[in-house]
């Protein structure tokens, strides 16, 4: 009976999201960003099934939108790189431990953020999951405040002395969520540039920065920066660089930034034990340097019985240079960065001159935050790569849709 139900359940939810995909995917992505798989995941068995649990309501999302709208053809999709990974880790044999259907499960979950480029999104589709992108990070923490207040969250941790805002989730969550939706609010204003239009971007700017997460703060500083310039907003930039003086002047009582703390302890450049557990992603991809071990072995090379996972309470690569070469060897990796490459440069070639040299900076950005974060395997990928197809959409296809 219970099978029966749940079958049911994902009938009738595939029903209503063929009926109304719009609100679907805007349900979807307030749900991914309110992270269910930590203040929830005891009630799916751990957070990696409530991971899950979100790529197959994303992956129904995209089913809907293809039947009801279309598929486009996408021939440089990054998908095909992990189902590349997978083959080839069957055929070379799977890394000890790791068994098919856990591969394929991570095939599956690796794949999915890329597959809403496989279909054809409409102008006002695209239009609402853009304006959903830049403000769900704020939604977020105020369903996280609720969360504390009814003693389900923590909505803060303390780390050295200094506060990181987590909202529902963890801190390096949010910030990524935060940092999609910052890009978001850039492309939004190269569109509109009012002052309407700044306030997100603001918003999510500050949020990172409460993160105390340096990647997506250096990324996000740079990047707005370099846009004010570019567009010869100088009255922004002004501005901007007045309080950037404040912060400086005012530097040793904002100790209760992490970014502050870290640079008072001469800490800013460290990797927060990252370099701890490389070396057992180095060994693997040494082990079986063109092929890899398969996709999904990046999950097992690091057992959860390690010394080292007690020490840093996790086993991710965070590199997924390291974490994709060990799964696909030089060949996998150099598939992926290839398959990236062109598919970012044919879904940015009908863009606006500025709207196109964002995009770009925007994927440059996100190949040197992969050094030092898990920027493909986490569920802010979703979100990303959600945002990256309805900006890739093509004008032609959306006139099309709406006629």
């Amino acid at each position: 009976m219970m099978q029966a139900l749940v079958v049911f359940s994902a009938v009738c939810a595939l029903g209503l999201t063929l009926r109304f995909p719009r609100a679907a995917c805007v349900l979807w992505i307030l749900l991914v960003e309110s992270s269910p798989d930590v203040w929830a995941g005891g009630l799916f068995g751990g957070q990696e099934p409530a991971t899950g649990l979100l790529k197959a309501c994303g992956l129904s999302i995209v089913l809907a939108l293809g039947l009801r709208h279309g598929w486009r053809r996408d021939p440089f999709n990054p998908a095909l790189a992990f189902a590349f990974m997978f083959a080839t880790g069957l055929m070379h044999g799977l890394y000890p431990g790791l068994g098919i259907a856990a591969s394929l499960r991570s095939t599956i979950g690796s794949a999915a953020p890329f597959l809403f480029s496989l279909v054809r999104l409409p102008e006002d589709f695209c239009r609402t999951v853009q304006r959903t992108i830049i403000w769900a990070p704020l939604a977020t923490v105020g369903f996280g405040m609720l969360l504390a207040l009814s003693g389900q969250g923590h909505f803060y941790v303390t780390e050295q002395g200094a506060i990181r805002l987590g909202g529902a989730g963890e801190p390096a969550f949010l910030a990524g969520f935060a940092l999609t939706g910052f890009y978001a609010g850039l492309m939004s204003f190269l569109r509109t540039p009012t002052r309407a239009a700044a306030l997100p971007i603001i918003a999510n700017f500050t949020l990172i920065l409460l993160t105390g997460a340096r990647a997506p703060l250096a990324l996000a500083a740079v990047m707005g920066a370099g846009l004010l310039l570019a567009q010869r907003r100088l009255m922004l930039l002004a501005a901007a660089g007045a309080f950037a003086s404040l912060g400086l002047i005012f530097f040793n009582a904002l100790s209760f930034l992490r970014v502050v703390t870290l640079a008072q302890r001469g800490e800013a450049a460290n990797l927060s034990n990252r370099n701890l557990i490389w070396p057992y992603f180095e060994q693997a991809f040494g082990s079986s340097p063109w092929f890899g071990w398969g996709a999904g072995a990046g999950k097992v090379i690091v057992p959860l019985t390690a010394a080292i996972f007690t020490l840093t309470g996790t086993n991710a690569a965070h590199n997924e240079y390291l974490r994709i070469g060990a799964e696909g060897g030089i060949i996998g990796l150099a598939l992926l960065i290839g398959l990236l490459f062109l598919w970012a440069k044919r879904g940015t070639a009908a863009l606006p001159a500025a709207q196109r040299w964002l995009m770009r900076l925007v994927f440059l950005g996100f190949a040197l935050q992969s050094v030092t974060d898990n920027t493909l395997i986490a569920t802010t990928a979703s979100i990303f790569f959600l945002w990256t197809s309805t900006v890739f959409a093509t004008q032609p296809e959306r006139a099309s849709l709406a006629a």
